[in-house]
């Protein structure tokens, strides 16, 4: 099984109670106070909870999800406590669903993950349901939208691959805009990629036509330079010109406010994602399409490196391949947040492909990176086009500036913790493909999997900790979908290494208890 992908699972089991005095202010040995109001007793934590007490709770987690989260299979990203209001990012309703995670592709991850790890026919049905609506939800163009809304006066006004499919091909005034924005169409993809893939769904002729269709628009709609824009509708114009990037000597310092959608984005690690899914399409089809779509976007990077003395990349580039302004506190710059992810593009495709020209722009536009570091050990994610000072922008107006002292608060202008991802990245720098390609392969030996075990079990503790009655958890009175996808994350990947260390988990175990000694070799 890779472990590559995005593993989500959810555990939780309450070991016990502390009974008596103590749990209650007392000494040991001793009755409570009387007088004093009773403190209900604390569950105990096993630091090494047993595997069926762990599939118990993530049992209860997703039975609840599936029966009181889900709409038609989908899920928001949040939910009221009272359940009659459910979230994403940009809007509420009673009748709408995620794409953006950690919605319902991530949450199908999860359910595919719990029969992975289980085989409980719970998480399969599931698992299919989330499929289900990825289905229904899927646009003419392809792709998915943030979000979708099941209600008639929203859902009506956008063109489905099913309208296609009925032979409703005029398009009209209905949107069919994919974005790539955020993992979105992405996240769907390998989603159901993996799904698709599993034993139970090989004959499943319209998981695979959906799957081919949303990768046949992903292809056409990259640019004849190999990059693509945020978000698409159909095919990338075949005409538009390859080009060189130049930074403008005069460009606009008041946001235009045009339509960014088009422009080729590497915003929010967009184009790291699309590799991902270019590769894992070449590995679950053999199909070499994928593998010279992905060499493609590779040469993109190559020719996007804007020229010395700032070889790093843009956000965004018009089709001149200038940096532009995509929403008014992005404006167009050379952004190190960006080139890290850009390189690291690089370094992934020189890896998959075997292709070590792909690493070429690397080295300068990591002394750009470090030239670019801030007295306080941070990093502006905006340095301005020639003289590389960091441009932020003023809370109130949106105005820039050089001064970071009144920054909006919604928004990463600067990045405290980029040097550590640096650091991670100049290590991945020293590996080989064949050393990567063993890190992405599950453990092979009893020992190796004990080893994950006891590396998650922590954090399997803080969810069973954190699980409510329902099985769900919840921040500031919500459910959050962002939590029950961290716990599961935690729980499925301990239940996966406790049963593939087998004996030895149980040996450990037992050498934790009060007493005990532990025999296990380290």
């Amino acid at each position: 099984m890779r472990v590559g992908r995005l593993g989500f699972v959810c555990v939780a089991v309450w070991a016990g109670s502390i009974v008596g005095a103590a749990a209650q202010g007392g000494a040991p040995g001793t009755l409570p106070d009387p007088g004093l109001p009773a403190v209900a007793a604390k569950p105990v934590i096993d630091p090494y909870p047993p595997v069926p007490q762990v599939e118990a709770a993530l049992r209860k987690a997703v039975l609840f999800a599936r029966t009181h989260l889900s709409f038609a299979g989908g899920y928001a990203t949040r939910w009221s406590r009272d359940l009659k209001e459910s979230r994403t990012s940009d809007i509420s309703g009673s009748t709408v669903i995620s794409i953006e995670g950690p919605g319902t592709p991530v949450m199908g991850r999860v359910f595919s993950r719990g029969w992975e790890v289980t085989r409980d026919p719970l998480y399969l049905q599931a698992a299919r349901e989330v499929s289900q609506a990825l289905l229904w939800t899927q646009l003419a163009s392809g792709g998915w939208d943030t979000w979708h809304d099941y209600s008639l006066p929203v859902a009506r006004r956008q063109h489905y691959r099913r309208d296609l499919e009925a032979g409703d091909t005029e398009r009209g005034e209905r949107r069919a805009l994919s974005t790539l924005d955020d993992d979105k169409t992405q996240l769907a993809l390998l989603f159901l990629m993996d799904f698709g893939a599993l034993p139970e769904n090989r004959e499943n002729a319209g998981l695979r036509s959906s799957i081919r269709f949303a990768l046949d628009g992903l292809l056409a709609a990259q640019a004849p330079n190999g990059g693509w824009p945020q978000g698409f509708s159909g095919p990338f114009d075949p005409a538009a010109p390859v080009l060189k990037p130049s930074l403008p000597k005069d460009w606009p310092r008041l946001w235009p406010g045009d339509d960014y959608t088009g422009y080729y984005t590497l915003n929010d690690g967009n184009l790291r994602s699309v590799a991902r899914v270019l590769s894992r399409a070449h590995e679950t089809t053999g199909e070499a399409r994928y593998l010279d779509a992905l060499r493609k976007l590779g040469d993109f990077l190559l020719l996007s490196q804007c020229p010395e003395p700032q070889p790093g990349w843009a956000q965004q580039y018009n089709l001149r391949m200038e940096p532009a302004w995509a929403r008014k506190f992005e404006p167009p710059s050379v952004s190190t947040v960006e080139t890290l992810s850009a390189v690291f593009t690089l370094l992934e495709i020189s890896w998959s492909t075997g292709d070590s020209r792909y690493r070429g722009p690397i080295p300068s536009a990591l002394a750009w990176l470090e030239r670019s570091r801030l007295a306080d050990g941070s990093y502006a994610r905006f340095m301005e086009l020639h003289t590389n000072k960091p441009l932020y922008c003023v809370q109130e107006s949106y105005e820039l500036t050089y001064d970071d002292s009144n920054l909006p608060g919604h928004y990463g202008f600067k990045v405290d913790d980029l040097q550590v991802d640096i650091d991670e990245f100049k290590e991945a720098l020293e590996m080989t493909g064949d050393v990567w390609l063993a890190k992405q392969q599950a453990p092979v030996t009893a020992k190796a999997w004990l080893s994950k075990a006891k590396g998650v079990a922590k954090k399997v503790v803080t969810a069973l900790e954190g699980q409510n009655k329902e099985g769900v958890w919840t921040a500031d009175n919500v459910i959050e979908a962002q939590l029950f996808v961290k716990h599961c994350l935690a729980m499925a990947y301990y239940i996966e290494a406790a049963k593939g260390a087998g004996e030895l988990f149980e040996t450990f175990r037992s050498s934790q208890a009060p007493g005990g000694s532990d025999g296990v070799m380290e």
